[in-house]
């Protein structure tokens, strides 16, 4: 198991996250980018606390708020500002866009619960090579309302997959309000399944990070689907404009709840401020090299 990353480390991929995506909402309307977006803002502790436990063959799934995944799995800023913008050289070749991702063993798509019976049957591909690798799946609350997440569920728990399923409830599905679209609790559901599933309300990276390493160790140990349903929430809308919560409500979550605010303190001032004027140069320049280079040739 990797080393427990130390707070600036997790800052910092925090941070490279955060202006990633502020980078995406800032450039969009001047048509920088191709199709649309779904930006992770406000979910950065996430895939930062969860993916830092990895091991180099597990694989990871995605959805259509994927940036914050790809990132923290390691992925190229440069090469996903490309793939939004539809530059050869994208992730993808620029093929994919902002939702449909794949390099090395990340994937993303953005069809709802789509991924749910891949990750499951990649989980058990590793285990029947007895490769040791896991599947790790990322979903958000309003895949709970697709019934191929149910299914996924009870061929994962009867044959025993090793994957680990992640709900990122933010509490919101598009603009519909949790509390009008999901009925009873949410762990419940793995519960039925036989499926162990623990919970966590928390933006707090390190609360995060040490969850995951619990559900890790123990999928490790004994192999077999798990569940970690994290409390979130988005301060973004759904995709660029579609945002119809209450502004004064909004910024009571983004005072309380913003992963960066609750472990910037945790840093010396000039270990932060280091910390953040280096990401802004990345970000610049990886958004800078990324609109310089070419589009794909035509096919002849």
């Amino acid at each position: 198991m990797p080393p427990m990353p130390d707070q600036a480390g997790l800052y910092r991929q925090m941070y490279r996250i955060r202006r990633f995506e502020q980078t995406v909402l800032d450039a969009f309307p001047k048509g920088v980018f191709y199709g649309t977006t779904h930006t992770y803002i406000g979910q950065e502790a996430n895939a930062t606390g969860v993916l830092a436990h990895l091991g180099a063959d597990d694989i990871v799934f995605s959805n259509h708020r994927c940036h914050g995944h790809f990132i923290a799995y390691g992925g190229d800023l440069r090469a996903l500002f490309a793939e939004l913008m539809g530059k050869a050289t994208g992730v993808c070749g620029g093929l994919g866009g902002s939702q449909h991702l794949h390099w090395r063993n990340f994937y993303s798509n953005g069809v709802l619960g789509s991924t749910a019976p891949v990750a499951v049957g990649s989980a058990l591909a590793e285990k029947a090579k007895d490769s040791q690798a896991l599947a790790v799946i990322f979903l958000g609350d309003g895949a709970l309302g697709e019934g191929v997440v149910y299914e996924s569920l009870n061929i994962a728990a009867l044959w025993g997959a090793p994957v680990l399923f992640v709900v990122e409830n933010n509490h919101i599905a598009q603009t519909t309000p949790i509390e009008l679209a999901l009925a009873g609790d949410i762990p419940a559901r793995f519960a039925a399944f036989g499926i162990p599933c623990s919970r966590l309300d928390s933006s707090d990276a390190l609360e995060i990070h040490a969850a995951a390493e619990a559900e890790f160790a123990a999928l490790r140990a004994t192999p077999g689907p798990r569940a970690l349903v994290l409390d979130t929430q988005r301060f973004g809308p759904h995709s660029k404009g579609d945002d119809t919560r209450d502004e004064a409500l909004m910024a009571r979550i983004r005072q309380q709840r913003d992963p960066l605010r609750l472990l910037a303190p945790r840093l010396a001032d000039t270990q932060r401020e280091t910390i953040e004027a280096e990401v802004e140069a990345e970000v610049a320049a990886a958004f800078a090299q990324a609109e310089a280079d070419p589009f794909p040739e035509a096919a002849a």
